[in-house]
């Protein structure tokens, strides 16, 4: 423990807050929020046996820093915001939190409604996050649709309509908007709109379709009966759109379901929202957790992330049991909503046991989801990888396998070429190709030793990791001259192979015989396909330069003939050879009689 620690250990307040630790870096690696934080500080670095996790995190705290708060409330909702912005190491921590998108409602005379993946704290109100994003489209669009909610993008208000600075759009003409932006609706009737929607958003869709029905009553009863029709229509559509949801239970109180599914590091939460007895929706969101995180410590961290944010707080949380610090939440739930919050957790068989397994099975499925992009994102190893590392006897996984290949023509225009597969797949960004330079003659021992130093010394250099597995196209002699040059370099227990072509057979280092592996398995059909992809590299490489040699050394001999005019020869006739032959008004219809008469002339000489 450092001195500065220690000081500051001496000196804790009983007061609630904040504590920070920081490791040796200034790097803050754990938030936590106490009511006394004297008493809470102290307690990591008592005597006393904690868990792995705890263990870990003590042996690492550098320095401490400490945020006063007038209550624990307060130091619950700055917890919440620094974990969130911090994302230290050894706090559960939400996955992706920012791309979840909310509907959002402005603040402004005549609100706009759209969808929106970023919060500004400007007085608007959001709803959310939504993780079934196509639900929540359909949603929005079609309360826009039934209130006709503007979807232009102007600030209006009352100096705007009368300075008639924004026109009529099509959505008036079509009916879906009613004009507020030049007066044709009042900002009242639009905001009593607004309000009806943001009810329907909070699950309160029998209350407006009862409070429309009074509504259409007294307007047929005044004899309004076109206004009338139109809100019999908007009900209509809100009964639709009612009877799409699920009713789960007989009375009509609000609740939330909570459910946690974890695994290794990996948690995944649901969220049921019952309003009204009626299923209205289901959040979900993965948290990254220590395997040492408990069921109530991973529950209160899902319930302070999820109710941090802009959404409606229910009457009733049903949980499987009770989350850590279960009455530091009530009280900042309640204190949030201004209606008392409870956490019940189902004792007997009922609908609330029936909906908590319904929401266990949920984020069961939904862990296994988040399990499995894992395994994609991070390569989800394909089988014939498994395959290639237990045939070569690697150390590891080859997930990024390079080859090279030398091609020569009787050891002219000596060139090689680098493919690189990734799992199991060619990456063409990553090919590269070599213009041997200091090997005279056909000595492909000598060039491999060449371009093996200048591909590896470089990757030295530059401080980039090396492949899991280096592969050459040959046998035991271009092997050995790959590996020592590996060796001369630093890197002697790198893991590469020779592959040769006649008998398919794969050399190791320091191992006299060949490894034949079965031609029916998959690993060997890997390592023929790479190595037939750098040879179809490399000759394409060295028929390029062959080819430009070929201009220079013959067309380029022939005095007064210059490189456009032996490349409009060359494409149209494809190669030197070609030209040789062709008669001299051939030639003349290409490039003129008189440099047609001096290859003419050139060719029939030599």
């Amino acid at each position: 423990m450092t001195s500065p620690l220690k000081e500051k250990l001496r000196d804790l307040p009983s007061k609630p807050g904040i504590y920070q630790y920081k490791d040796k870096n200034g790097t803050i690696i754990y938030v936590g929020k106490a009511k006394n934080l004297k008493n809470r500080v102290k307690s990591y670095f008592s005597t006393k046996k904690h868990n792995a996790k705890t263990t870990a995190l003590v042996e690492k705290i550098y320095d401490l820093e400490l945020i006063i708060t007038d209550n624990e409330i307060e130091a619950l909702v700055l917890e919440n915001n620094l974990i969130k912005n911090l994302k230290p190491r050894y706090n559960i921590n939400l996955k992706d939190d920012k791309s979840f998108p909310y509907i959002k409602i402005t603040n402004e005379p005549f609100p706009q409604i759209y969808y929106t993946r970023e919060i500004v704290r400007d007085g608007s109100k959001y709803f959310g996050p939504f993780t079934e994003v196509k639900s929540m489209k359909n949603t929005l669009d079609l309360l826009k649709k039934i209130f006709k909610i503007r979807s232009c993008k102007y600030f209006i208000d009352q100096k705007v309509i009368e300075q008639k600075k924004v026109k009529l759009c099509l959505d008036f003409h079509i009916k879906r908007c009613n004009g507020p932006c030049e007066g044709l609706q009042s900002e009242v009737d639009y905001n009593k709109s607004v309000k009806q929607i943001i009810q329907i958003l909070k699950g309160k869709t029998e209350e407006i379709i009862a409070e429309l029905s009074d509504e259409m009553y007294n307007l047929s009863k005044n004899l309004k009966f076109e206004d009338a029709a139109e809100i019999r229509d908007r009900i209509e559509q809100l009964r639709v759109y009612s009877n799409k949801q699920k009713v789960v239970t007989a009375d009509n109180i609000d609740r939330d379901i909570i459910a946690i599914a974890s695994e290794d590091k990996d948690a995944a939460c649901t969220i049921l929202n019952i309003r009204n007895g009626k299923l209205i929706g289901k959040r979900q969101f993965h948290l990254v957790i220590k395997m040492e995180d408990n069921l109530s410590r991973i529950l209160a961290a899902s319930i302070r992330f999820y109710y941090n944010e802009y959404v409606d707080i229910p009457n009733e949380i049903i949980c499987e049991s009770l989350p850590e610090d279960d009455e530091f939440l009530l009280g900042w739930l309640t204190a949030k909503e201004e209606k008392a919050v409870k956490f019940v957790i189902p004792q007997r068989e009922s609908d609330k046991k029936s909906l908590l397994k319904m929401s266990t099975q949920n984020a069961i499925l939904f862990l296994k989801e988040i399990q499995l992009q894992k395994m994609k994102k991070e390569g989800n190893i394909p089988h014939v990888l498994q395959s290639l590392k237990r045939d070569l006897r690697l150390k590891k996984i080859p997930k990024r396998i390079e080859c090279f290949d030398i091609s020569n023509l009787q050891g002219t225009d000596s060139v090689a070429s680098m493919v690189v597969f990734v799992d199991g797949k060619p990456k063409k960004s990553d090919y590269r190709k070599f213009i041997i330079k200091t090997v005279e003659g056909p000595n492909d021992f000598a060039s491999m030793e060449e371009v093996i130093f200048r591909r590896y010394s470089k990757l030295i250099e530059e401080n980039t990791d090396f492949p899991e597995l280096i592969m050459v196209d040959g046998g035991k002699g271009q092997l050995s001259s790959a590996v020592s040059i590996l060796t001369k370099i630093g890197k002697k227990d790198q893991e590469i192979i020779g592959l040769a072509k006649q008998l398919e057979e794969v050399f190791l280092p320091e191992e006299s015989d060949s490894i034949i592996i079965p031609r029916t398995s998959s690993s060997i059909r890997l390592l023929q396909h790479i190595r037939d992809e750098a040879h179809r590299f490399a000759i394409t490489f060295h028929r390029e330069r062959r080819s430009k040699r070929t201009i220079t050394t013959e067309l380029s001999k022939i005095k007064g003939i210059g490189g456009k005019i032996a490349e409009k020869l060359l494409i149209k006739f494809g190669s030197v050879k070609n030209i040789k032959a062709q008669t001299l008004e051939n030639l003349t219809e290409i490039i003129g009689k008189a440099k047609a008469q001096i290859i003419f002339d050139y060719f029939k000489k030599s």
